[in-house]
């Protein structure tokens, strides 16, 4: 039995999604809390569903109780933040490492935990929070995988984020020349799930990026080319980044700010080496770009 911690949000349902499709028993850890529509999704691919809070450490013994692994992408940002109650501090840093010690206590084999890239080394919050958990695997006894990925061209490359491929907008933090490694949720997934039996992840800390580094107006360029016009450019300075992650008071907005500073810098992954342990087929920017040209044309 595989535990997913974090199930009903878009990298843990992809995760779910994955593993049962290859006949794999998966049981979704979710919050009394959760969607219901997404809950039973999660109930449609065959998964046991457990209530419990990563908050709530009495629940999580139950929730690891007979899985043999568990696979962690719960994090508190974006769209669950709520200060004070379901934040960077009580998610990604208490409920995650506890939720880590549940899954050593209940006899798990191998925990895999979703951070971030290692190249993302600013002082932010949300950063320093992966790294203490990341810490925690490392010293908790149990088998460990800790995947790194670069940028999700999900969330990064999207109109919430500045990539409006509806109306030809591109808004651009910093320069835009450094390259980025943007890579699919779904490949993440993919690593998530290769990673449980795979030797080479045994241990091990995986950086993950895309099969290309592009600087983000090269990135603009692909969506140019897939639907065919011309995109605005608007870029953000660094210097004003940094201004609003200096006057930013609240954990999740320094974390942002944080995240769109190391995007300043860029985030290149070489993937040569990994993808020879892990023959796995990824998503380029010119694929995702074809893919939501096409949905936003229908």
């Amino acid at each position: 039995m595989i535990l997913v911690a974090g199930s009903t949000g878009f990298l843990g349902s992809e995760v779910c999604r994955r593993l049962t499709a290859a006949g794999q028993p998966v049981r979704a850890l979710v919050r009394p809390s959760s969607n219901p529509e997404k809950v039973t999704y999660l109930k449609t691919l065959g998964a046991q569903i457990v209530e419990g809070d990563v908050r709530d450490r009495a629940s999580l013994a139950a929730a690891c109780g007979g899985a043999s692994a568990v696979i962690s992408t719960i994090s508190s940002m974006p769209s669950c933040y709520t200060p004070g109650e379901n934040d960077i501090a009580h998610v990604d840093v208490q409920g995650v490492q506890g939720l880590m010690d549940a899954a050593r206590s209940a006899g798990v084999e191998h925990f895999v935990y979703t951070s971030f890239s290692g190249n993302m080394d600013l002082d932010f919050p949300l950063r320093n929070a992966k790294r203490a958990a990341e810490e925690h695997l490392r010293r908790s006894g149990l088998t460990y995988t800790i995947l790194r990925p670069s940028y999700f061209m999900e969330v990064w490359l999207s109109p919430m984020l500045g990539m409006d491929y509806v109306e030809g907008k591109a808004q651009i933090y910093g320069e835009g020349a450094n390259p980025i490694s943007f890579i699919s949720l779904g490949d993440v997934a993919q690593f998530a799930t290769a990673s449980l039996g795979n030797e080479a992840a045994r241990n091990a800390t995986l950086e993950l990026g895309g099969p290309q580094a592009l600087g983000p107006l090269q990135v603009v360029k692909e969506f140019e080319a897939v639907v065919g016009r011309p995109f605005a450019v608007e870029h953000v300075p660094v210097e004003g980044i940094q201004a609003q992650a200096d006057a930013a008071t609240d954990p999740m907005e320094r974390s942002f700010a944080g995240l769109m500073l190391c995007y300043a810098q860029g985030d290149a992954i070489d993937m040569g080496d990994l993808l020879s342990d892990f023959p796995l087929a990824l998503t380029t920017v010119a694929d995702y770009a074809q893919t939501v040209a096409v949905v936003a044309a229908a």
